[in-house]
């Protein structure tokens, strides 16, 4: 559902809502055993900046280590994922979250029995 509406002179207002049923698969770059739904592009909206995925790791599964130059919200909405930075494994569980600036080299892995879900909540570069 997409809405704009105008408020007389002033910058639209706009906004979209994506239903469980309505987000789309794609393949997320370095991801393994793992199914990606995206929710969110920034031009779902006017002057839109964020993007917004939902990964479904199987146990196991996980993202390779990489950097990029984003900025990135993960958070952890069931079963655990275990996120690495400079060496040192971090332990995210249900309603945990980890914020990254741009270009933090990082891995990520769901380290439990049960298959997790994780949000991402993703900055691009501004040009």
């Amino acid at each position: 559902m997409f809405k704009i509406i105008n408020l007389k002179g002033s910058i639209a207002m706009s906004y979209k809502i994506t239903k469980a049923n309505e987000a789309y698969t794609y393949e997320a770059p370095l991801h393994y055993d793992c199914r990606a739904t995206r929710l969110h592009d920034p031009q779902d909206v006017n002057e839109g900046k964020i993007i917004n995925g939902l990964s479904h790791f199987l146990p196991g599964g996980g993202i390779e280590k990489a950097a990029n130059p984003n900025e990135s919200i993960y958070v952890v909405l069931e079963g655990e994922m275990t996120i690495t930075i400079d060496g040192t494994d971090h332990k995210l569980c249900k309603g945990d979250s980890i914020h990254f600036g741009p270009f933090t080299e990082r891995s990520a892995k769901n380290t439990g029995m049960v298959s997790a879900q994780m949000m991402a909540i993703i900055l691009p570069p501004q040009s």
